[in-house]
Parts: structure tokens; sequence; C-alpha cells
């Protein structure tokens, strides 16, 4: 995998071959990303599922100024932090092992790093149809617009397959859409609507595994 575009233009990551992860092609990357390149100078990402990396990467190459990495596949982690040092931005990113679902995405003593202003949200496909009320993915994807964990404006790109059949909580609204290689990419944009209560997951901070 490589980085299509920016600072860090065709610079190459490395990727965990297999079935844990899913890497997003260049042909697909470079059309999702020439339509989101104004949201993300000076922003601060998340790339939650990230596997080794490379959207946050590739945000990171096009002026985002921060993005958190969570992921708690093991050997992609391994590979991720490698990356990070590959490319020397530590200092602009964190990386957590943890659970990206059950988590509350709010990384202890890292408040630079949020609110989020574009997430990047990529469950294993085999999720999608899970996305509904009541449903663990659900309530994180409302936990994900708590004000403390997303700007008020915040953008939400969700990965899914073509013919997924999901639900979004009324918090995240479609703006646009971009369907190519058998996937389906869910552009949102963050509505005023109530947030979740506490009961829904993780409200305070959460040590990282790492950084």
């Amino acid at each position: 995998m490589r980085i299509i575009a920016g600072e860090f233009r065709h610079r190459v990551l490395l990727s965990n071959p297999g079935e844990t992860t899913r890497p997003i092609t260049d042909r697909v990357k470079e059309s999702l990303f020439a339509r989101l390149e104004h949201e993300l100078p000076g922003k601060r990402v998340a790339d939650i599922f990230s596997g080794t990396g490379t959207i946050g990467f590739e945000a990171i190459s096009r002026g985002a100024a921060t993005a958190v990495f969570i992921d708690a596949d093991r050997k992609a982690f391994e590979l991720l932090r490698e990356n990070v040092s590959k490319l020397k931005i530590a200092e602009r990113t964190l990386c957590w092992m943890t659970n990206a679902i059950r988590c509350g995405y709010r990384p202890k003593n890292a408040g630079r790093f949020t609110p989020f202003d574009v997430i990047f949200f990529d469950p294993p496909y085999k999720m999608a149809d899970d996305i509904r009320p009541g449903e663990p993915i659900y309530k994180a994807l409302e936990r994900l617009a708590r004000p403390d964990v997303s700007a008020d404006d915040a953008l939400l790109v969700l990965r899914v397959p073509e013919y997924a059949t999901y639900e979004l909580p009324p918090a995240w609204k479609t703006e646009w859409q971009l369907t190519m290689s058998n996937m389906l990419l869910d552009v949102c944009r963050k509505q005023p609507v109530a947030a979740p209560s506490p009961d829904d997951g993780p409200s305070t901070e959460e040590e990282p595994a790492t950084s």
C-alpha cells in the first residue's frame, strides 16, 4: 500500500496480508480523498478499525493536523507503529490498541487529538448489517457523536459492503455516497441532536494502550 498524494506522496506503507484487514485500493482512495480534500487541512482525524493505517496516513499527508488510530489486531497494530516510525510523525499521531466497538473514543491525556473533525469508521464487513438500533456497533456510532468526542460539524466516513442494509443513528446524516469495487462509502455530517446517555458506553477518558 502507498500514500497517493500530499506531503508523503508515493511513500510505501507496510500492510498486513490475509483476512484480518481489508486495505482500500488506490483507485477508491484517490476518488474518496479527491472529494474530502477541503475537509482535511488542520483537522483532527480518527481512523477507527485502522488496520495498518492507510486511511489515516493519507489524511495526514493531505494536511490533517493529527490522527488517532484505533484497532485491536495485534499484528496490524505492530505494523501501524512501524509505519508511524517510517514517516516520522509520532508527534502527530496516537496509536491505540483497544476494542473499537466498546471504547469511549477519548484517549486519556490526549486533548489535542480530540474532538475529532473527520472520522473514518471501517468495521469488518460482517458487522455492517448489525448497524441498527440496540446493537453495540450502533451504540458506538452514537458515542462518536458526543460533543466531547466529535466536533459540531464533524464528518463521518463509513465503509460497508455495496449492498449492506443498515440504519445510522439520527446524529449522522448522509451527505453523499461513493460506490466502487463492491464497497459503499457513506459520508455523513453530524446533526444537532441529543447525545446518548452515559449508560450507552464509556464516557470518561481511557488510557490508550500505547502511542
